[in-house]
């Protein structure tokens, strides 16, 4: 399985939040959902972490 991209977490979560502000998904389905829009929540989070690390080392290499 090929790494998910910062981008696509970000589309597939802003999917789902959408989907269960809708209201109209089974309960069953709202729970998977909200399971995988924790997953992605995680997942973006972390890039996000990553990304402002890097920033951060090249940033003390510029000083």
């Amino acid at each position: 399985m090929s790494e998910t991209t910062f981008e696509q977490a970000l589309t597939e979560l802003e999917e789902i939040i959408k989907k269960l502000e809708d209201g109209k998904l089974p309960l069953e389905d709202a729970v998977k959902a909200f399971e995988r829009g924790s997953e992605l929540k995680k997942i973006c989070e972390e890039k996000l972490k990553n990304a402002q690390l890097k920033i951060e080392m090249l940033s003390e290499k510029t000083e």
